[in-house]
């Protein structure tokens, strides 16, 4: 191959290969032992788990799903679209032209179910809800062997995958299988510790109370200018109370020492004791993780892409359905390309770069197992994929090239602006 991938090299690959994948071994960027924080799951806690890897069991954690990766591709295929680096069907909810610009435009690479997602669901084409419309019926009809109303209309849900779960069949729904999988986990881990601390400049003492809350939110240590609650001054934080937060008065009669609700540290004041300890859960806090290095695989299935076919006025060929699966496999190559360009900033203390010295390159999987590799710049896959698409239309497939508009239906923009009001409501007494 020459190291080198064309288009015709690419149709040729996907007609026969097994997979397409890239492999690279990453390290924190302040260097080999910097402290990495990976991501939090219900409970405050770190996926981990033990892998076998070369033949050895090892400690492991998860630092970036499938979920997320795939997010991370559409996001910056997103961008290579609006910098005009490559065309992309889109399905847009234009939210500002309803009254909501603080939304903006919410589009089909990033609505969590792409184009089967409640988001387009509830919105409106031409009066008609959207999936009453002649591009949304298209979803009820669609199937493994009829995609090319997709592949015109939101081809990145043939390659993250898709799930009419919502339509009319509810969960016996057309769905479309992953042809991308992405994942990033750190090896050979050894868990840390995260103390918590604060120096307060103003040197404000625990017993300069009881603290209470005005009117305008802000706090005071006159009761007469506090808020009332039957006659009696609130305390500027609040209780738990199930799920809900609630005012707390203080009596002096009742209260022989400062309530917890009337410190200065429940408006932010004071120092905080140098702590390896999480105050509200009373569980040692999370921190972070050193590693011997951290996997990043990516992997295209091919034979995922060669069960879809893509007939045109009915008709199935195979000249078609290799252009269709060239473009695709081109997308996601695409994708995959253009979110490792931009580097993997995973999270806040979550930087990662490749080990020095590691050439990194895609490989060709073959059926025997045999592979070949080869070298693709974001520049180079963004001119792949232009011309793959451009033989695939040439073919007779659809590639929308402009964005099919959608408004959010009265119902939807009616819940989005209650649960922005409640949204700065709930941030404003808290």
């Amino acid at each position: 191959m020459d190291n080198q991938i064309t288009l015709e090299v690419l149709q040729k690959e996907v007609a026969s290969a097994v997979a397409i994948r890239r492999a690279v071994r990453l390290q924190p960027a302040g260097g080999i032992g910097d402290k990495i924080f990976p991501p939090t799951y219900e409970g405050g806690q770190y996926a981990l788990e033990q892998r076998v890897i070369a033949g050895t069991r090892r400690p492991c954690v998860l630092l970036d799903s499938v979920q997320s990766q795939a997010n991370r591709m559409e996001l910056a295929l997103l961008d290579a679209h609006r910098a005009g680096r490559i065309v992309l069907p889109l399905v847009e909810v234009d939210f500002p032209t309803s009254g909501m610009p603080e939304v903006g435009v919410v589009t089909s690479l990033e609505a969590p179910h792409r184009l089967a997602d409640a988001i387009l669901r509830d919105s409106m084409r031409d009066g008609r809800k959207f999936r009453d419309s002649e591009e949304g019926r298209m979803l009820d009809s669609a199937t493994l062997a009829n995609a090319s109303g997709i592949f015109g209309l939101c081809p990145t849900a043939l390659v993250f995958g898709l799930w009419d779960s919502t339509g009319p069949r509810g969960g016996l729904g057309i769905k479309f299988q992953r042809a991308v999988v992405s994942e990033l986990v750190g090896v050979d881990i050894e868990g840390g510790t995260r103390p918590s601390s604060r120096i307060d400049p103003l040197n404000i003492q625990l017993n300069a109370g009881p603290v209470f809350r005005n009117a305008e939110g802000l706090p005071t240590l006159d009761p007469d200018k506090a808020l009332k609650t039957n006659g009696k001054p609130v305390l500027f934080g609040k209780k738990k109370d199930g799920d809900k937060l609630k005012d707390v008065v203080f009596e002096p009669s009742a209260n022989a020492k400062i309530p917890d609700e009337g410190r200065p540290s429940k408006a932010n004041h004071g120092n905080v004791t140098p702590s390896l300890i999480n105050h509200d859960t009373k569980k040692p806090h999370h921190g972070g993780v050193t590693l011997a290095y951290a996997l990043q695989t990516t992997v295209i299935s091919l034979p995922a892409l060669r069960r879809l076919h893509f007939p045109v006025d009915g008709v199935i060929s195979q000249e078609t359905d290799a252009a269709a699966h060239a473009a695709l496999a081109a997308l996601a190559l695409c994708g995959a390309a253009l979110a490792i360009d931009q580097g993997c900033d995973l999270r806040s203390r979550c930087l990662l770069v490749p080990e020095a010295g590691q050439f990194v390159t895609w490989e060709i999987v073959r059926p025997d197992g045999s592979t070949e590799p080869f070298t693709l710049s974001a520049a180079e896959v963004c001119e792949l994929l232009n011309k793959a698409v451009a033989a695939a239309k040439a073919k007779g497939l659809s590639w929308r090239e402009e964005p099919l508009t959608l408004a959010p239906s009265e119902g939807l923009a009616a819940m989005v602006r209650k649960s922005r009001e409640l949204a700065m409501q709930t941030t404003a007494e808290g």
